[in-house]
């Protein structure tokens, strides 16, 4: 019987050890529904911004679906190859504004969407 509890006594202290090595690096402190002060470790920080980078391609589609509906398709394509000729950094940006199927119909659908 004394065998089982100090196994029992162990692991509370194995995870009381663990908490308390997460909540070295940080906490957030919250009161709990009956009063009780509650501390979690913080979030950790460095993750990658998912986010940022979502918000950034539709930025960028709008811009290619903009620049396809005010320009036109033979436009569009010959400043495209115009671009494919350049620098590296401009073949880059050809490479990324090349027309998408999605661009395209898009591109041709917001001319029929908005009045002039």
């Amino acid at each position: 019987m004394a065998d089982a509890n100090m196994q029992n006594f162990h692991s509370r202290m194995r995870d009381i050890n663990r908490k308390h090595a997460k909540l070295s690096r940080g906490y957030v402190t919250s009161v709990n529904h009956d009063g009780l002060i509650i501390a979690k470790p913080r979030a950790r920080g460095g993750r990658f911004p998912w986010r940022g980078l979502l918000f950034s391609l539709v930025i960028m589609m709008a811009f290619k679906i903009l620049l396809f509906s005010q320009l036109g398709a033979a436009a569009y394509g010959e400043r495209v190859e115009s671009l494919k000729a350049g620098s590296t950094l401009e073949r880059v940006g050809a490479f990324v504004l090349e027309p998408d199927p999605i661009t395209v119909y898009l591109g041709a659908f917001i001319p029929q969407a908005v009045p002039d």
